[in-house]
């Protein structure tokens, strides 16, 4: 099911996250992709034969699309109770970044849907009160995108309650050292009335998630920029001008993901600030 399509948009089928960048993919920079539709996951299954030669085609259609003979993919979960208002998975599922060829996608998606039944998602699941016994997990498979910087920004004050302020959380690379928690990000507070900076937090930046070849690594980052902001004021407000759009068109407060590549800004995530309460 290719993101931008109809047959993409239910999340009983393709999962929250999927399902979330899938209607926006039209309004937003969002980075080409198909997803696998949700089957059971149980421990110790092989990837049936017919799934496995439909993502071999998926993948050469992406590779046409995009113009390479091998493009590299963002492999990552979308369980369909995932990304919801109430239970967010963030980090529960694996995901795999920089992913070359049919078959090691094939085998990406085989280790995504298993990482459903790790130990932390199972005892994450039970902590939210869903069920253990059947997981149904959908697999994203994205072209990726080489970030210069990512971002995780909230078209609200998750700490403070505000609804007049957008936070943003921003370092160099790929977004996983700041989901991981291993950076400390740079923070800025964006006012929503009129898109100026009202605050930022400029952190020492130690690491930074950058591509390898096969994969990713965390490195050192240079000494250079481990105190410069990772965004000017132009910047910070692309992205919270980016939030209140996509607050506006879902109707919630936003928990978005996204990316700079190349002076691009580019959507990779949006769901619903998990745990506000009321």
């Amino acid at each position: 099911r290719w993101l931008g399509e109809e047959t993409c948009h239910a999340t009983e089928e393709v999962g929250g996250k999927a399902a979330n960048l899938s209607r926006l993919a039209f309004l937003h920079q969002v980075p080409l992709g198909f997803a696998l539709p949700a089957f059971p996951s149980e421990p110790g299954d092989a990837m049936p034969d017919e799934i496995a030669a439909a993502i071999h085609d998926a993948y050469r259609t992406l590779a046409e699309r995009v113009g390479e003979d091998a493009p590299s993919v963002a492999v990552r979960s979308s369980a369909l109770d995932e990304d919801g208002s109430n239970a967010s998975f963030a980090g529960q599922h694996d995901t795999y970044l920089n992913v070359t060829g049919g078959e090691a996608v094939v085998e990406a998606v085989v280790r995504c849907c298993a990482s459903a039944r790790s130990p932390e998602a199972l005892a994450y699941r039970a902590q939210q009160g869903l069920s253990q016994d059947c997981v149904e997990m959908a697999v994203l498979v994205q072209h990726l995108v080489p970030s210069d910087v990512s971002a995780v920004v909230f078209s609200m004050n998750p700490v403070t309650k505000n609804e007049d302020e957008i936070v943003i959380n921003a370092s160099w690379g790929l977004g996983e050292s700041i989901v991981g928690g291993t950076v400390t990000p740079d923070m800025y507070v964006v006012r929503k009335s009129d898109l100026t900076v009202a605050s930022r937090e400029i952190a020492e930046k130690r690491l930074m998630t950058v591509l390898v070849p096969g994969g990713t690594k965390e490195v050192g980052v240079p000494r250079s920029l481990m105190k410069e902001p990772v965004l000017d004021d132009g910047g910070a407000a692309d992205m919270a001008r980016l939030a209140m759009k996509l607050e506006q068109e879902t109707g919630w407060a936003v928990d978005v993901e996204c990316a700079v590549a190349a002076g691009e800004l580019y959507l990779l995530q949006c769901r619903p600030i998990t745990g506000l309460g009321s």
